[in-house]
């Protein structure tokens, strides 16, 4: 059997564990919920016991060559660092390599949750036969990776690929990052709360409305629903979400002219809603997308294995990511490996 590796997913409510080996396969994967309240050594210990149980369940099968473990927040790779985490309070400056490498005695590598999502999909998924892409992660807000000839790109202070604070409307709604009209106030899960929210306080979108007042926990799925049982202010909602993405991948296209740009993320589920008027958009505002792109970018007609054909005649790919919520899981324990 061959060697393997232990990929850690972690988020501000869920733990991932698997061990997958060295050629990709998933062998197990274990999923705990995050105990934040009890304090981040506790969650540690958990994380530990797991890839220990793991790693002495496969003891014989093949050698362990170490964890890698994706977290949210800005991580300083080099030094295996927490430096800040919205989801993840109380782990400022926490030393999480060490700390787990003292614990496990297995070299461990720590990286950002976009990063080792793109990984991943570079690894086995969408980008599997490309060697430069980036990834947008569509969630509460929009994360972002670059891998360029294979590897990931890091840029001077480990922060590149942050597409989410990308400026697409100057002026535009404030977020918490201190700028005005980025991308991920426009194009994840919390937009389009927001924007229904907006619609909803204006009197004009009364099926909005009794929808939120009959749901407490009023989401973008259940206004996606909405939109594709034909809403008309949920379809507007969606539309907008699309325009944002397409002026924010016009700008990425313009400044990379990568082979693709993969989109993944919870938000992804609602491609039929947003996905034409992202490309609408991409091609009246990039000259180099409306120059390199396939005849049918959404996929529907030509379908995935042409899609992947078209990059050999130097199209630029848009596309969905294919490993869905285990991208990570996969990135991570590809990192290990990587070494």
């Amino acid at each position: 059997m061959p060697d393997y590796a232990i990929g850690v997913d972690m988020g501000g409510t869920n733990l991932r564990i698997a061990a997958i080996t060295t050629e990709g396969k998933l062998l197990e994967k274990i999923t705990l919920g995050v105990k934040l309240a009890l304090g981040r050594d506790y969650v540690i210990g958990e994380m530990c016991d797991a890839i220990h149980r793991l790693t002495e369940q496969y003891r014989e099968s093949g050698n362990f060559v170490g964890a890698g473990i994706g977290v949210p927040g800005i991580i300083d790779v080099e030094a295996g660092m927490m430096r800040k985490s919205a989801n993840l309070p109380g782990w400022t400056d926490y030393p999480v390599r060490d700390v787990i490498e003292r614990r496990l005695g297995a070299r461990i590598f720590l990286d950002n949750d976009a990063n080792v999502a793109a990984l991943g999909e570079k690894w086995l998924g969408a980008a599997r036969d490309v060697d430069n892409m980036a990834m947008l992660t569509l969630g509460t807000g929009i994360g972002g990776a670059i891998v360029l000839g294979g590897k990931l790109f890091y840029g001077l202070s480990g922060m590149a690929g942050e597409f989410g604070h990308v400026t697409i409307e100057p002026n535009g709604v404030p977020c918490g990052c201190g700028n005005h009209g980025c991308a991920e106030r426009y194009a994840s899960a919390t937009a389009v709360v927001r924007m229904a929210r907006e619609a909803i306080d204006s009197g004009l979108a009364p099926e909005l409305a009794k929808a939120a007042s009959s749901d407490p926990e009023f989401s973008a799925k259940a206004i996606y629903n909405l939109a594709i049982q034909g809403n008309p202010d949920a379809q507007r909602i969606f539309q907008r979400f699309g325009q944002a993405l397409g002026i924010l991948h016009s700008e990425l296209v313009n400044i990379l002219d990568l082979d693709m740009f993969v989109i993944g993320g919870g938000v992804v589920s609602a491609w039929d809603a947003f996905a034409p008027k992202m490309f609408s958009e991409l091609r009246e505002r990039s000259l180099v997308y409306a120059a390199s792109a396939p005849e049918d970018p959404t996929g529907k007609k030509e379908g995935a294995s042409a899609q992947i054909a078209n990059y050999t005649r130097r199209k630029t790919i848009i596309t969905q990511a294919l490993l869905g919520s285990d991208a990570g899981l996969y990135g991570a324990a590809k990192l290990p490996v990587s070494q």
